[in-house]
């Protein structure tokens, strides 16, 4: 079922998630239903806050760009994109690269606004699965951004948050502009 995909100004959007505790068929459910939305969507990542869930969950697929890293390894070992997508995780851990790279971003809950954004390039991210086992993911790209972002939303942070100043700045008219959609709505 495709869920409605909650908006800038939503206060879901803004809090911490509660840690998932309990896989049972609601959850699974759930995994399906953002799936489903996502491609929907034409996105390549959705956390359950975006679907007005407070949960630390995630799924994200960049399985249509093979080439958009250059490196992934899973456990310790060398893998392939199609192994591990779509990629579902609760409750994550990331570590991250000392280098830094800018990259475009947008958000199905920001939509109409993109922005480059300054995330490190590497990520070490440990995501407990739903069937209790852990998947170690090293990576770089688009698969380390997603991840990165979908993360972030489990925190209540909003990828508009990471923009320079002067970006915000020029940008807080279109924000706040979406705010009172919201608040219309």
């Amino acid at each position: 079922m495709i869920l409605p995909i909650v908006q800038y100004g939503h206060p879901v959007l803004r809090q911490r998630c509660k840690p998932v505790t309990e896989v049972n068929d609601e959850l699974v459910e759930l995994v399906g239903d953002m799936l489903e939305t996502m491609v929907d969507a034409n996105g390549v990542g959705l956390a359950a806050p975006q679907v007005g869930v407070d949960l630390r969950l995630a799924v994200v697929d960049v399985s249509h760009d093979p080439e958009c890293i250059s490196y992934l390894r899973v456990n310790g070992e060398d893998a392939d994109l199609e192994s591990i997508m779509p990629l579902i995780f609760i409750n994550p851990e990331l570590e991250f690269g000392e280098e830094k790279e800018a990259g475009a971003e947008g958000c199905l809950s920001i939509r109409g606004i993109r922005a480059e954004v300054r995330r490190p390039l590497d990520v070490k991210a440990t995501l407990p699965q739903l069937d209790g086992t852990t998947l170690v993911v090293e990576t770089d790209g688009l698969l380390a951004r997603a991840i990165q972002h979908e993360t972030d939303h489990l925190n209540g942070v909003l990828f508009t948050d990471r923009l320079p100043a002067a970006t915000k700045v020029a940008m807080r008219n279109r924000l706040k502009k979406l705010a009172q959609e919201f608040e219309n709505s």
